[in-house]
């Protein structure tokens, strides 16, 4: 089982993502995706300052992948994706608009988990098109995935959203500048302000989701942590980057799948709980527990 580091979602200062990454160079990961998820509007790093990292973890000996965003809205966002596309990497394919670029050049993809995969044979078609990977949606619940994984009839990889806030939803308008009463196209890049997003409580004072410019995520990170023994051969396990702990959260993981005990503070780097709802096929709000509800993968990933 392989650790992979999912794409940044959120908006940071340039110093600051290029300081996470040239960390993350040295952490047990296998494999990192790189680029821009959410915005077409975030430019602190370029194309080809995306080139330029994957370059020097290639080096580092990770494996990368350039991951495409979930909207492509615009011909600039077409352009960039195209110049990754051409890259020496995999693409990691969020929207269809993205099969098609990485079919032109001819190049294999990661089926990327905002594709929305529901059926074996909606998989093995995009195994057609030239998939080699893919990310499960991440309300997928356990026996859903063991029932699709079962229909299939490709060789592909599975990876698993293991550990991080998940996006529920995109939208053209973006929720971070009607908080401001600011127009997208005139934001003032507010994101940068809020290296997790922005906070969203119901109110009785319940965290209810976060806001990350035209994405909308859970309050509480999603994680697989405690339902460790359900999840067996799968290839790929991803950690989505936090503004704080995600080094601690990767290496307690690696532990994990090198069959180390498990680090009891694990609790104490998410502070706003840990939900896995969705894995147990319950409302995704619910705190993460060990308890029965998932379905064991073993004999049917590998």
């Amino acid at each position: 089982m392989k650790l992979s580091l999912g794409p940044l979602l959120y908006y940071w200062p340039r110093q600051k993502t290029l300081g996470f990454y040239a960390e993350a160079m040295t952490w047990p990961i296998d494999c990192v995706y790189l680029g821009e998820v959410v915005c077409g509007r975030r430019h602190e790093l370029r194309a080809d300052d995306w080139l330029r990292l994957a370059q020097e973890f290639i080096a580092a000996g990770k494996e990368v992948v350039f991951s495409s965003q979930a909207l492509l809205e615009s011909a600039s966002d077409l352009a960039n994706l195209r110049k990754l596309a051409c890259a020496d990497a995999l693409l990691e394919a969020n929207d269809l608009g993205a099969v098609r670029v990485a079919k032109q050049q001819r190049q294999a993809f990661v089926a990327g988990p905002h594709l929305n995969v529901y059926n074996g044979a909606t998989l093995d078609w995009l195994a057609e098109q030239g998939a080699v990977r893919w990310i499960p949606p991440l309300e997928m619940n356990s026996a859903a995935l063991s029932t699709l994984l079962a229909e299939k009839t490709c060789a592909i990889e599975t990876e698993l959203f293991a550990h991080g806030r998940i996006p529920l939803a995109f939208s053209a308008r973006c929720f971070t500048a009607r908080h401001y009463n600011l127009t997208k196209d005139s934001c003032e890049f507010r994101c940068l302000a809020h290296p997790d997003g922005l906070p969203v409580r119901t109110r009785e004072g319940q965290d209810f989701l976060r806001i990350n410019g035209t994405q909308t995520q859970s309050a509480a990170c999603h994680s697989l942590w405690h339902s460790w023994q359900e999840l067996g051969k799968v290839e790929y396990l991803r950690i989505s980057p936090q503004g704080e702990y995600t080094a601690e959260i990767v290496c307690a993981f690696a532990d994990r799948t090198a069959g180390k005990p498990p680090r009891t503070d694990f609790a104490a780097w998410n502070p706003e709980g840990i939900v896995n709802g969705y894995w147990r096929g319950k409302p995704g709000i619910e705190p993460a527990n060990p308890s029965p509800g998932g379905v064991q993968l073993n004999n049917i990933i590998g």
